[in-house]
């Protein structure tokens, strides 16, 4: 079996306003979670704010159910004057077991911005 890639940044329960009609989470909601993991990683390495500018490359390849533990982990895939790339995978836990699975994959782009709102330099 797959291990997940990267470093924990997010741990959360699916809740049902997290959920469609047919009791799994929603997309939208599940890439906010991945954009939320990514912010957090280039926020910490940048040591400024990070937005997300983009998103590329998603597989969404198992639902979430209200009630599983969502595991997201981030990893910086590449870097830019002023930007990130930033892979993530979002791995799902069931409520009453222990067994894994990746539910989505994707990228972001985030730019670190500085005091005065503008794009920072990274270092790199």
């Amino acid at each position: 079996m797959a291990e997940p890639a990267g470093e924990l940044m997010i741990r959360a329960t699916v809740m049902p306003a997290d959920a469609n009609p047919y009791g799994t989470a929603f997309v939208g909601w599940l890439m906010g979670q991945m954009a939320l993991a990514a912010g957090a990683l280039v926020s910490r390495e940048a040591g400024a704010r990070a937005p997300v500018v983009a998103a590329e490359g998603f597989s969404f390849t198992a639902p979430l159910e209200v009630g599983d533990e969502l595991s997201c982990y981030a990893m910086i895939a590449g870097q830019g004057r002023t930007s990130y790339q930033v892979q993530v995978e979002a791995w799902g836990r069931g409520r009453h077991g222990t067994a894994v699975a990746r539910a989505a994959a994707g990228r972001f782009i985030l730019v670190a911005i500085g005091a005065k709102g503008a794009p920072e330099s990274t270092g790199a």
